[in-house]
C-alpha cells in the first residue's frame, strides 16, 4: 500500500485558513476589503475578546444573490477575475477567492445579504467548513458577516493566540490601515463595546488621518508628485516631529496596505539631510501606478508586492519626498538682512560725514555698503576750506653745547 495520501476536503480547508487567516486581524482584513471592493461607502469592524468570541463586519455594498451568497463560501471562487491574464493588472483589493471559505473553516458564521430591490436577503450559516442552513432574511442592502468562536475546533492554533489586548492591538492597527488608505468609505472600529474610531469618508486623507491618529495629522507636510508616469500623495511629518521607530510608516501602493523595503528606503534616503541617523520619519503615502507594473500576487496576506522597475518607484517617491521637505520648510529671509545692513550704512555714514550742509539731502537708505568706498566718500565729504588756519609743524629740537 502508498504512503502517499489525499487529504480530506476539510483538512485541506484547515491548511489554507492558516496561510489566510493567522489570527482575527487577518480574518477582518479581508472581510473589510471585500466590502471596500462591493462598492461600500459605510463598513463597521466590531470585536469582543480580541476578535476571538466574536466578530462583526457590516457594510452598505451592493449585496449578494442567494446563488452567490452559497458560492463564496466555495474555494477558489470570486468575481474579482475570470482568468489567467487578470492576474496581471489586479484592480481590486481582493482576487484570490480563499478568503471566506478560510474563515468559515475555523468559526462559526452567519453570512446575511441582500441585493438593491430584492424584497428579501439571503442567510447563510456554516459551522467550520461545513454549510448548515440557507433560509431567506429580512435585511438591508448589503452584507454583513458574522463570526464567533474562531478556532474553537483548532486547539492548537488558539494556544498560541495572545491576550485580548494585544489581538485587539493587531486588529486596530488593521482598520487604521483600512481607513487611511480609503478615505472615500465611512470606516468605524467598535472593541468591546467602546468606539475606538470613525471616519467620516468625505475623501478628504487629513481628516481621515485626523480622525484615526489625532493631533499627529497636524504636524505633517502634503506630498503632491508625479514622475515617469508614477503618482505620489499623501502626507509626510515634519523634521522635528520624528519617531524612534518605523511604526507610523504607512504605505500603499493603488491604495492597497504594502510593506516593501525599496518604499522604505526612498523616504529614509529624502530625509537623511533633515534628521538625525537614529530617527524616523512618518508618513501616509499612496504610490499610484499603472497595475501591470505591479505584482501583487506574493505572499497569502498580499502585504509584499514586487514592481518592474524599481528605480522609477525609489525616484518618484525619492523626489516627491524631497520636493515637500523643501518647500515646507522656512527660510531666514533676505529682506531682514539688507534692512539691517542699511540701517548700519545710515548710522556709519553720520560719523563720518560731519561736514555735509544741512540743505544737501543725502538719502541713505538707498546707500549700501558696497556703495561705501574711499572713492565715493570723498565726494560725499567736502575738504576743508582753504582759509581754515593749518597747524604748524613743530620746531626741531637744538641741542645745547656748552663750551669749557
Amino acid at each position: 500500500m502508498g504512503i502517499i495520501n489525499v487529504l480530506d476536503v476539510s483538512v485541506a480547508n484547515l491548511i489554507a485558513a492558516g496561510e489566510v487567516v493567522e489570527r482575527p486581524a487577518s480574518a477582518i482584513k479581508e472581510m473589510v476589503e471585500n466590502s471596500i471592493d462591493a462598492g461600500a461607502t459605510e463598513v463597521t469592524a466590531e470585536i469582543k475578546n480580541g476578535g476571538i468570541s466574536f466578530i462583526r463586519v457590516p457594510d452598505n455594498g451592493c449585496g449578494m444573490t442567494r446563488e452567490d451568497a452559497m458560492m463564496c463560501l466555495r474555494r477558489h471562487a470570486t468575481s474579482k477575475i475570470k482568468n489567467e491574464k487578470d492576474l496581471y493588472a489586479i484592480m481590486t483589493l481582493g482576487f484570490r477567492g480563499e478568503a471566506l471559505a478560510a474563515i468559515s473553516a475555523v468559526t462559526q458564521m452567519r453570512i446575511m445579504t441582500a441585493k438593491e430591490g430584492e424584497e428579501l436577503g439571503t442567510l447563510i450559516t456554516a459551522s467550520y467548513g461545513s454549510l448548515r442552513d440557507v433560509a431567506d432574511s429580512g435585511c438591508p442592502v448589503g452584507t454583513t458577516i458574522i463570526c464567533e468562536a474562531m478556532f474553537a475546533h483548532t486547539p492548537a492554533r488558539l494556544k498560541f493566540m495572545k491576550s485580548n489586548a494585544s489581538e485587539t492591538a493587531y486588529v486596530a492597527s488593521v482598520m487604521e490601515k483600512m481607513a487611511i488608505s480609503h478615505p472615500e468609505v465611512a470606516i468605524k472600529f467598535i472593541a468591546d463595546g467602546k468606539l475606538r474610531f470613525s471616519t467620516s469618508g468625505d475623501g478628504n486623507l487629513k481628516n481621515a488621518i485626523y480622525s484615526v491618529f489625532g493631533a499627529f495629522a497636524t504636524k505633517m507636510a502634503e506630498v503632491r508628485s508625479s514622475h515617469a508616469g508614477v503618482r505620489v500623495n499623501g502626507y509626510i511629518s515634519t523634521p522635528d516631529n520624528v519617531r524612534g521607530n518605523r511604526a507610523m510608516q504607512h504605505f500603499f501602493i493603488n491604495s492597497r496596505s504594502v510593506k516593501n523595503k525599496t518604499l522604505t528606503a526612498a523616504l529614509e534616503q529624502a530625509f537623511r539631510s533633515y534628521i538625525p541617523h537614529d530617527k524616523f520619519p512618518s508618513c501616509v503615502l499612496d504610490i499610484t501606478l499603472n497595475c501591470a507594473l505591479v505584482d501583487v500576487n506574493i505572499h497569502p496576506s498580499k502585504l509584499e508586492v514586487k514592481f518592474s522597475d524599481e528605480k522609477a518607484v525609489f525616484d518618484a517617491l525619492y523626489y516627491a519626498v524631497r520636493g515637500a521637505l523643501e518647500s515646507s520648510l522656512s527660510r531666514p529671509a533676505l529682506e531682514t538682512l539688507k534692512s539691517e545692513s542699511a540701517k548700519i550704512t545710515e548710522e556709519k555714514l553720520k560719523v563720518i560725514s560731519p561736514f555735509v550742509p544741512k540743505d544737501e539731502k543725502i538719502k541713505y537708505d538707498k546707500i549700501t555698503l558696497s556703495d561705501i568706498t574711499s572713492e565715493k566718500i570723498e565726494k560725499i565729504v567736502p575738504q576743508a576750506d582753504s582759509d581754515v588756519p593749518k597747524a604748524e609743524a613743530p620746531m626741531p629740537k637744538r641741542e645745547v653745547v656748552f663750551e669749557r
